[in-house]
């Protein structure tokens, strides 16, 4: 006899329990339509699912709903998955072969490309073929995206291909102001014109027009938002202060293998845009922000995918060149400030407050501080953060916030807050954070105050004498992370984040010349011999010993002594991946010692198979002209005599001549080998009908040094 067609589980014997008692009844549906078709409002009974309340919620905030755009075949699938993998790969012959191919490509997913952008294992191609597109397959792409853009900035996959569209035919704006395009051809192959790229800009921007309330706290959309901004504004579109704003450091990086990636001076540099996308770009601003009141704007300011739209909206008000507008009501700053000044009890001073120790929020206020106007800056400093600047260090968020206020304090500001923050260094050194005692030391520096307080707080924050002071900061590791794996590696590097700052806080010592560039000096010479080889083998306190070897107002005989530590060890050094850097700065830092130069040199002669097998070594003989010091010593002694700190080249001593002062012996033996030169050419002259005198032969630069 068959059994009953159940179901197992609680839930479902709970719900069939629940149907026998109250059946289900179509005219008690929780969500209600309406009786006529006037009224289109979603109604929400009380008591109903609170799923089903967030979909309604969602399905009323979205402009409407998104389109499906279809499926690729698995016989289209696997061409482009193909294609995918050659691209990444790279291995064409020639430029002539890769054009080829992704013309075909193109010709291939001519009609499809909504579908690509909106596929998962497909919209990698499409970034792919974004990044080596020419201008014109790019406005081709910009018209297949035309009335969708809305949608497509929205979706998981294809707000990942606009992205890689809007940064790659930003440049191409500016290339047309300078030489506009002639006419509008054919040459989309679909009887469509090749509009403008300015116009394709336009015209998406014209697309999203209405729904940036929206778009600013959607997980994929305000990713693109933000590109946007950044190009209708002319802001660099690669730099580190840009990267940190247009994607987070968890995104997926597309990229094609042994492609040319280097970033040129006009990506990290302001961008000409026609004044048309100034237009739009103040229109999208006020659009943004002319909906959104105080209390919706700074609770947006705490928000994780909202702040940092709020804060390029910011940044781009607060940096434009028209300042009456930062005064106007409906700015965007007297939004989120309306109260001037920002007094104890206002909704200014509890907005600031509120943000000052959120991890999100805290980020606006830097960008606040560090853009705001001198007399509003001067204004927020006074009521807000001047009498308790002292113990906003204490807090870790807080602390990022100082630091930027430091960087604008005048000399008077400056002196009193180093006096407030140097009672709390010894908490800070316990804490690993160094950050704002090393904005404080360059700030130090700049405005030329004096650095004792600070040095007597470093000093009783670490509580060492000599040795210990150094080795403190630095705390260096023999481990070897080079053949590691992947994983291990970059849990050492994490691991390592507080190193990384202490290192950063000794080079800024080392910089400023005085009692904190003696503190580090005194405890470097203190140490011994393998403490000093494994700092110089460490990947983060390697640094330090460097800035050490070179830095300003060095004193010989120290110089001489620490380099002598490391005569019998210079091999070794010169093997090692990260040490090798420092057997490079020895080159520098024996500028005016040309004893220990031999000695180091002879040295690495001594061992020219092993760093001939080497990567390392080989840099390093280069680096030390080792293969003229082998065939031609007098010349590489000559060089070495040549050299000045500082100097771009010590090849060209010709150069080197012209632009470094020589000193008075060096100026009468040069004197004494072009007299003598002279008189020489001047018999063979006459012997041979040359010229005589000052007709006769010039002296050679390589003469003139040897002498």
């Amino acid at each position: 006899m068959p059994k009953e067609n159940k179901k197992r589980g609680r839930r479902e014997e709970k719900k069939r329990k629940r149907e026998d008692i109250e059946p289900f009844d179509g005219a008690t549906s929780k969500r209600q339509k309406p009786d006529d078709g006037q009224n289109n409002d979603i109604q929400i009974v009380l008591d109903a699912d609170p799923a089903l309340e967030d979909q309604a919620f969602h399905e009323a905030a979205r402009p409407d709903e998104t389109p499906f755009y279809g499926l690729i075949d698995e016989e289209e699938q696997a061409y482009f998955k193909r294609a995918d993998g050659l691209l990444g790969l790279n291995q064409f012959a020639n430029e002539e072969e890769r054009s080829l191919f992704l013309a075909n490509v193109y010709r291939e997913a001519n009609g499809k490309e909504l579908k690509l952008a909106s596929s998962q294992s497909c919209s990698r191609l499409m970034e792919r073929l974004i990044q080596i597109s020419t201008p014109d397959q790019l406005k081709t792409l910009f018209q297949k995206f035309a009335g969708h853009f809305l949608h497509l900035v929205q979706h998981r996959f294809a707000s990942h291909c606009c992205e890689a569209l809007f940064l790659q035919a930003a440049p191409i704006v500016t290339q047309e102001l300078t030489a506009p395009p002639e006419g509008y051809e054919d040459k989309a192959g679909d009887g469509s014109a090749v509009i403008s790229m300015e116009n394709a800009f336009l015209s998406t921007i014209k697309e999203l027009e209405g729904n940036m309330g929206y778009l600013i706290t959607n997980n994929f959309a305000s990713h693109a938002l933000r590109v946007l901004l950044v190009v209708l504004s002319g802001r660099p579109l690669k730099g580190t202060s840009t990267a940190s704003i247009l994607q987070s450091k968890k995104k997926e990086k597309i990229d094609i293998n042994a492609r040319n990636v280097e970033i040129r001076a006009e990506d990290v540099a302001l961008r000409a845009v026609p004044k048309s996308f100034q237009s739009a770009l103040g229109e999208m601003m006020r659009g943004t922000v002319a909906g959104l009141n105080t209390t919706y704007l700074q609770a947006l300011a705490t928000h994780p995918i909202g702040n940092p739209v709020l804060q390029l909206l910011l940044e781009i008000e607060l940096s434009s060149p028209d300042k009456k507008k930062i005064r106007d009501e409906s700015s965007l700053f007297r939004k989120l400030l309306p109260d001037d000044p920002p007094t104890e009890g206002t909704l200014s001073a509890s907005f600031i407050k509120g943000i000052l120790f959120d991890p999100v929020g805290s980020r606006l206020l830097e960008t606040i501080i560090q853009l705001a106007p001198g007399k509003a800056f001067k204004t927020l400093y006074k009521s807000m953060f001047r009498a308790e600047i002292g113990s906003l260090v204490r807090n870790d968020t807080a602390g990022y916030v100082v630091s930027k206020i430091l960087e604008r304090l005048s000399r008077d500001d400056l002196q009193f807050a180093v006096e407030q923050i140097c009672k709390h260094v010894p908490m800070l050194i316990e804490r690993q954070r160094m950050s704002v005692i090393k904005t404080m030391i360059d700030r130090c520096q700049i405005r030329q105050l004096g650095t004792h307080t600070i040095a007597d707080a470093i000093k009783a924050g670490y509580g060492g004498e000599g040795s210990e002071l150094l080795t403190s900061m630095l705390k260096p590791s023999s481990n070897n992370i080079e053949n590691m794996a992947p994983e291990r590696r970059s849990q050492l590097e994490v691991q390592d984040t507080s190193r990384l700052h202490s290192s950063l806080l000794a080079q800024s010592m080392l910089s400023a010349p005085g009692p904190l560039q003696d503190m580090v000096v005194d405890s470097a010479m203190a140490l011994d011999t393998a403490t000093l080889l494994t700092i110089a083998k460490d990947r983060t306190a390697t640094h330090v010993l460097q800035s050490l070897l070179t830095c300003d107002g060095q004193a010989k005989p120290y110089r001489r002594k620490l380099v002598q530590r490391f005569l019998g060890h210079i091999n070794d050094m010169a093997l090692d991946t990260i040490a090798s850097h420092v057997v490079d700065t020895f080159w520098t830092a024996t500028e005016d010692l040309l004893l220990i130069r031999e000695r180091i040199a002879e040295e690495l002669q001594n061992h020219e198979a092993e760093l001939r097998e080497s990567a390392s070594g080989r840099a390093v003989r280069r680096n030390w002209m080792m293969d003229l010091y082998s065939r031609k010593r007098i010349d590489w002694i000559a060089e070495a005599k040549a050299t000045r700190r500082g100097e771009g080249s010590r090849l060209n001593l010709k150069a080197a001549d012209e632009t470094v002062g020589k000193s008075g012996i060096e100026m009468a033996r040069e004197r004494f080998a072009a007299t003598k030169a002279s008189q020489t050419a001047g018999r063979k002259g006459r012997k041979a009908g040359l010229g005589s005198g000052a007709n006769g032969i010039v002296p050679s630069p390589r003469i003139s040094a040897k002498g």
